[in-house]
């Protein structure tokens, strides 16, 4: 899948806004694969998988597009 990053916080995790979507995807950055978590900013297209966790669905595998 693709997305927008549309949140970082400084605790290491962020949001993604997947393409044709209206509800963000939570991301940690033990999820990214390529990049490193300082390296990403908002509004950066990125790639991923999802998983179903125990509070919801979430981003994983994210990498920059």
């Amino acid at each position: 899948m693709t997305g927008t990053i549309k949140r970082l916080t400084d605790k290491g995790f962020g949001f993604i806004l997947p393409d044709g979507a209206d509800k963000d995807l939570f991301f940690h950055s033990s999820a990214l694969v390529g990049v490193t978590f300082t390296e990403l900013a908002v509004e950066d297209k990125v790639t991923f998988d999802t998983e179903q966790s125990e509070k919801g669905p979430r981003a994983v595998n994210v990498n920059r597009a």
